[in-house]
C-alpha cells in the first residue's frame, strides 16, 4: 500500500470511529488505542486518572510493541473494517 492511501485509509478508519455511537467491545477498543498510539509514534504512558486503566492501556501497548507504524496503521483499518464497518 502506498504511503498516502495509507495515510488517507488511516484518516478516514479513524474518523469513523470517532463517530461511531454504538457502545464499543473493551479489547476491541483497546487494540485500536495501542494501533492508534504507535502509528502516530506516541510512546508516553497512558493518561487515565484510573490506575486499572493506565495498565489495560499499557498491556495493549505492549502487546502490540513490535508493530512497526506502517503495521500499525494496516491493523487499525483491518480492524475497524472488520468489525464497526460489516
Amino acid at each position: 500500500m502506498k504511503t498516502e492511501k495509507l495515510l488517507t485509509d488511516f484518516q478516514k478508519a479513524v474518523e469513523f470511529v470517532n463517530g461511531h455511537t454504538e457502545p464499543m467491545p473493551a479489547d476491541l477498543l483497546l487494540k485500536l488505542y495501542a494501533y492508534y498510539r504507535i502509528a502516530n509514534k506516541n510512546f508516553s504512558n497512558p493518561g487515565s486518572k484510573t490506575p486499572l486503566i493506565n495498565a489495560f492501556k499499557a498491556n495493549a501497548l505492549i502487546q502490540a510493541k513490535n508493530l512497526s507504524r506502517e503495521e500499525a496503521m494496516k491493523a487499525y483499518i483491518k480492524l475497524v473494517k472488520k468489525e464497526l464497518m460489516t
